[in-house]
């Protein structure tokens, strides 16, 4: 069977492996689309923190099952499915917490472990959800929209609170089209006017360009009327955003941090004190998200296929990846088809 495997940074080739085996507790699928994460990106650039090398590339998917023995998850052969992909180890203090996205020794498919971008994988039976008959390209795509719904969980966003989401890149488009439908008043912002086009085109009217320090001051004190932001969301990964955040937030502000990077961010800290604010950390996803973000979309509260600028047959993946390399500040969002 194929694969795409990216043996180390600057490098993407599609390679052939041996037929996977199912294992015991495990259903064999055969994938159909794979969206590709700003994490995969990052692993091509030599950029993510968390990728080791060689590995299979891939979290976000769609697959059919072809090859399933009797479980309790309801798990058949012809289902069309999404996975959980951030394996947890089950034993350290978080797992026997409940706390299974804060594993300890979290091991994310397609980064610390081998990913999803293969002809054919074998998951965990209770890692497989039924995509409840949601179009298979779209179903692909369920993964960011739980990493973007699960940091809104955090937030506890609700009814009249005001929702600064930073960066207009696939998580933080997703995490502002979830913020709004918890009810927040909810802004964009990111330094790219095509982004925030992006962000009216799924429906979030409010948003500015974040162009210098000076502005994005004003445009913070002209969209809360100088109250600021009851939730402020960093997607950027940035640290100069996460700063922006503290500066945004109204005092008793809940903010939130989904962005990963490799530097450090240097603020003001005795602000968290003054404003009293709750800083958070939002990390992978929960089986709740996914099955609340799978009815979003089945229910029309979220077009997902809006997010998508590229497609791409999965054999043209170092074409795609060269593409993406050049581009990625057009791109949201680029898809392979298996």
């Amino acid at each position: 069977m194929k694969s795409i495997v990216i043996p180390e940074p600057g490098r993407v080739e599609i390679r052939e492996l041996p037929m996977v085996q199912k294992k015991k507790g495990e259903a064999v699928l055969k994938l159909l689309y794979g969206g590709v994460c700003g994490s995969d990106l990052g692993t091509f650039r030599g950029a993510n923190v968390y990728a080791a090398y060689p590995c299979i590339i891939g979290h976000e998917f769609s697959a059919e099952v072809v090859e399933a023995e009797e479980n309790p998850y309801g798990v058949k052969p012809g289902m069309i499915v999404t996975c959980n992909p951030y394996f947890n180890c089950g034993t350290c203090y978080s797992c026997r917490r409940g706390l299974v996205n804060c594993c300890t020794h979290n091991e994310t498919m397609g980064v610390q472990r081998e990913g999803a971008f293969a002809e054919y994988i074998s998951m965990p039976m209770e890692r497989i959800y039924d995509g409840k008959g949601l179009d298979p390209e779209l179903l692909a795509l369920i993964e960011p929209f739980c990493i973007s719904n699960h940091a809104v969980s955090r937030a506890a966003v609700h009814a009249g609170d005001r929702v600064l989401v930073m960066g207009c890149g696939t998580i933080g488009l997703l995490a502002a089209v979830s913020a709004k439908l918890h009810g927040g008043e909810v802004y964009v912002c990111d330094i790219s006017a095509d982004k925030l086009a992006y962000a009216k085109s799924m429906g979030i009217e409010n948003g500015f360009v974040n162009s210098s320090h000076e502005a994005f001051m004003e445009e913070v004190e002209k969209a809360t009327n100088g109250d600021f932001f009851d939730v402020c969301i960093e997607a950027t990964g940035v640290p100069e955003a996460f700063v922006n955040c503290i500066e945004a937030s109204a005092f008793q502000a809940r903010v939130i941090d989904v962005g990963v990077s490799k530097r450090n961010a240097d603020f003001k800290y005795t602000e968290i004190q003054r404003r009293e604010l709750n800083i958070m950390g939002s990390r992978a996803a929960l089986k709740s998200d996914f099955m609340e973000t799978i009815d979003y979309v089945l229910e029309g509260k979220a077009d997902l296929g809006k997010i998508i600028s590229r497609r791409y047959d999965a054999a043209q993946a170092v074409e795609a990846f060269q593409d993406l390399d050049k581009n990625s500040g057009s791109i949201l969002k680029m898809v392979f088809k298996f």
